[in-house]
């Protein structure tokens, strides 16, 4: 009786793991670039003295959807949406290098070109881009940044920068508790991309399925509940078979 006790409460919780990264994910359903995580369980050994009869639940995080997420027009001049398998390279609060899908950019005050959250993008050149005081930009579909500066006629265009753009397929790439991906431990930084890397006046949304993830908590809550079920029959089993005992 203890081995079915045992395996409902590693399913239970394994199934509140599972509940937790379906919840995330829906909270960045309408987040610019997000991809949701992927979720699974498998059969865990125990390993230890005696026979290999037990086995738990084990719940693991498969990766990152690849799916590309709807391109919504917006027009803006700082909003570029990536091509598959292009990442934005940006400075991470610990100072390295990390990427991302997230293409709705902005301008800090000293000129400084971000994230929606503050991260500084990165150029070609690894430093941070800096655009100066502009009364036009544009951004080619190559990540260069194309700007009028300040008081000039239209036909004076300078080049401020370019993007730092990589190529890289979203499985050969983990994200890190801050969102943000990088390359695995021991390989080598993804390669820059080269042509056409982005489209600009548009950021790519969230690829993750509102519908879906919804029907998945409705069956990881339903899950949970018959597996508590099992562990309360366990115990009333427990409880009935000592009363057996102590009552011969």
């Amino acid at each position: 009786m203890d081995k079915s006790v045992y395996v409902a409460m590693t399913g239970a919780s394994a199934t509140l793991k599972a509940q937790a990264s379906v919840s995330h994910n829906l909270a960045n359903a309408n987040t610019v670039g997000f991809q949701a995580t992927l979720n699974g369980t498998r059969a865990a050994p125990v390993e230890g003295p005696g026979l290999a009869s037990r086995v738990a639940a084990s719940h693991e995080t498969l990766g990152v959807s690849a799916r590309a997420g709807a391109i919504q027009q917006t027009g803006d001049a700082l909003d570029v949406a990536l091509d598959a398998d292009r990442w934005l390279a940006v400075q991470a609060p610990g100072g390295d290098i990390a990427y991302t899908r997230s293409g709705d950019l902005q301008l800090s005050p000293n000129g400084i070109l971000t994230t929606s959250a503050g991260l500084p993008v990165l150029g070609a050149n690894g430093q941070p881009v800096a655009i100066p005081p502009h009364d036009s930009l544009h951004i080619g579909g190559d990540g260069t940044i194309s700007i009028v500066p300040q008081g000039e006629p239209p036909a004076n265009v300078a080049e401020a920068g370019r993007l730092q753009v990589v190529a890289a397929a979203t499985r050969d790439l983990q994200r890190g508790g801050d969102g943000l991906m990088r390359a695995p431990d021991g390989a080598p930084p993804p390669a820059p991309a080269a042509g056409k890397v982005l489209t600009s006046g548009a950021v790519e949304g969230s690829n993750v399925d509102g519908t879906s993830m919804l029907v998945q908590m409705i069956q990881l809550s339903r899950q949970f509940e018959m597996q508590v079920r099992v562990l309360q029959s366990g115990e009333e089993n427990a409880r009935a078979a000592t009363s057996l005992m102590s009552s011969r």
